[in-house]
């Protein structure tokens, strides 16, 4: 079992975070191996991330440091946002890790692929049902640009998550089989970076943080940064502010979301060393919530 040995400077927990709580004291009793829970992200989209909210364009840029991410959707389609792709990325990328082949079968019915995500299959206007469809839509209709410069130095790799998408499910009646299996072919840019430097997660750790973007960012960003941090580190407000908040406005409006959502994560992830400032964010050398793995 996990513990904490240093929570002098942690965020104290609200009552709000109590089933939060519970399902991470779940997490510390058995290890991501042992309860086959260790998913994958990719690099490029832990770095940089996805709106939180909905862009209001079909262009959405965010930076972090001398790497920045692009992404442009078709007109008709627009944007992903909010914590559905999030989750549906770490769940095709999970599975084109595991077996090693860019064509990821998405499940016999939408009602089992949404289980799997840990959703709850509701229809109407405002269920999951056509949230996570028109998501889908977004995610795999998106055009990524990866941009990295420096002094002297620029490059760029343009993809798509998906090079091919076919959706046979019936919004009406979730649980039916399908004729045909819905199905996503990664696109080789994408499938060759996330094979080559796939970031280990724990897909527990995501279910709890699933209500918060905001959360499921900073658990990701954290248990990879952990991976390689060699000493401690303070990472400013504007960085953090430029790298996770473009849509929060002011800075001070962005740092009370991301201490909100920061606590949730340090519930799930107790073993990360890390303190709020009044100049930024220390992070300090930690143990990796999920540690390297071989797929």
């Amino acid at each position: 079992m996990q513990t904490d040995t240093d929570t002098r400077d942690r965020p104290l927990l609200r009552r709000c975070d109590l089933d939060l709580i519970a399902r991470a004291e779940e997490i510390q009793q058995e290890d991501p191996r042992e309860s086959g829970s260790i998913g994958f992200m990719t690099r490029d989209m832990v770095q940089a991330t996805m709106p939180h909210r909905e862009p209001g364009s079909n262009e959405f840029r965010r930076k972090n440091g001398n790497y920045t991410l692009v992404m442009m959707a078709p007109a008709e389609i627009g944007l992903p946002y909010g914590s559905l792709p999030r989750l549906i990325l770490s769940w095709v990328s999970t599975e084109a890790v595991r077996s090693e082949q860019p064509a990821v079968v998405l499940g016999d019915s939408l009602a089992a692929f949404m289980r799997e995500l840990g959703l709850t299959v509701t229809g109407g206007k405002w269920g999951t049902i056509p949230r996570v469809k028109q998501q889908l839509q977004r995610l795999f209709s998106t055009s990524i640009s990866c941009i990295r410069s420096g002094e002297g130095h620029w490059a760029s790799v343009g993809f798509r998550i998906a090079d091919e998408t076919r959706l046979w499910w019936h919004p009406k009646d979730p649980d039916q089989i399908d004729l045909w299996q819905s199905r996503v072919i990664l696109g080789a840019s994408f499938f060759q970076e996330l094979i080559d430097h796939p970031v280990p997660v724990d897909t527990r750790a995501l279910r709890a943080l699933r209500r918060s973007p905001l959360a499921l960012d900073i658990y990701c960003w954290l248990t990879h940064r952990m991976s390689y941090l060699r000493k401690a580190t303070m990472v400013p407000w504007p960085a953090l502010a430029e790298q996770f908040g473009a849509d929060y406005g002011r800075e001070d409006n962005f740092k009370a979301a991301f201490l909100d959502a920061l606590r949730k994560v340090l519930t799930v992830y107790c073993l990360a060393r890390v303190r709020p400032t009044p100049m930024g964010l220390l992070l300090e050398p930690s143990r990796p919530h999920v540690g390297r793995v071989q797929p």
